[in-house]
């Protein structure tokens, strides 16, 4: 069988939304999961419009391929409401095991036809210093829950995941090696550069639909295809962390997020009133 057919696993990873605690348990012992048809025809239309808004004019201005808004929901009064979904947030109150939650982090991106491989990586990097603030907001257990607007397929951007790969002690696909800082991994034998292809048996390439919710825990690995589609691929997603967690350091809350906190209805109030947002130029202090 090709790499890049539809694989069968020997357990469910697709589920209703009903389905919360076996969204949650799939996650927690597999690494990822999918709910089928979550969003309706009219919300996959509202999110990528809502992409195309904020990200398009800045990148068909641009010679590059590939653009990430690393705090989308502040700019995104259709991605916020999810916050006040009801079927929504039971799956995120499960990925949290039901301690109380708050939003940790959000992105959308803009993929455009031609655009390269990226490569296999887990969210989660260490917090060694010197460390930014991905770092910071990949190390709070928070599973990513990724709407992939016009569908998955690995001809056109496509996302693939290793199953299993989200525990502390993974170490890499049989004939691998882990990169420096474990974001990565490399062929035994090789130069430790962080690999690309999709050559390996661990590799599953996911295929869903435009209203599919992808859900996958911070540390599973994953990667990207090329783009050889003829549609601009659209992304978005958010994740909730719990209350609890206290980064070591952290950056002077961003005007932007300031502004998104305010700008928030009553009741989504206490999941973004703690929200610290992204700084990209942020760097921690020894």
């Amino acid at each position: 069988m090709s790499q890049l057919e539809p694989r069968k696993l020997p357990y469910r990873y697709e589920f209703d939304k009903s389905e919360v605690e076996q969204i949650g348990e799939c996650n927690e012992t597999h690494g990822f999961a999918i709910v089928k048809h979550f969003l309706t025809e009219d919300q996959v239309e509202a999110l990528k419009e809502e992409v195309r808004r904020v990200m398009g004019p800045a990148a068909e201005a641009s010679d590059t391929y590939t653009h990430t808004h690393p705090s989308f929901v502040e700019a995104s009064p259709v991605l916020r409401q999810f916050m006040a979904d009801e079927s929504y947030m039971r799956i995120a109150n499960r990925l949290n095991r039901h301690v109380p939650i708050m939003l940790n982090r959000s992105a959308a991106i803009y993929k455009k036809p031609g655009a390269g491989p990226m490569a296999w990586h887990t969210d989660w990097e260490p917090l060694e210093h010197p460390y930014r603030a991905n770092a910071v907001l990949n190390n709070t257990g928070a599973s990513s829950m990724w709407f992939y607007l016009n569908g998955i397929r690995p001809e056109r951007g496509g996302l693939a995941i290793i199953p299993d790969s989200h525990t502390l002690d993974y170490s890499g696909p049989e004939g691998f090696e882990l990169t420096e800082r474990g974001k990565s991994f490399y062929r035994k034998g090789t130069a430790p550069v962080d690999y690309t292809e999709m050559d390996f048996p661990e590799c599953i390439p996911l295929y869903t639909d435009p209203g599919d919710l992808i859900i996958f825990a911070e540390r599973t690995f994953h990667g990207v295809f090329p783009h050889h589609g003829d549609e601009v691929r659209l992304t978005c997603a958010m994740s909730f962390r719990p209350i609890a967690y206290q980064p070591p350091q952290v950056w002077p809350v961003p005007e932007s997020a300031r502004q998104f906190i305010a700008d928030c209805p009553a009741e989504i109030y206490p999941l973004v009133k703690d929200y610290i947002g992204f700084n990209g130029d942020w760097i921690s202090k020894e």
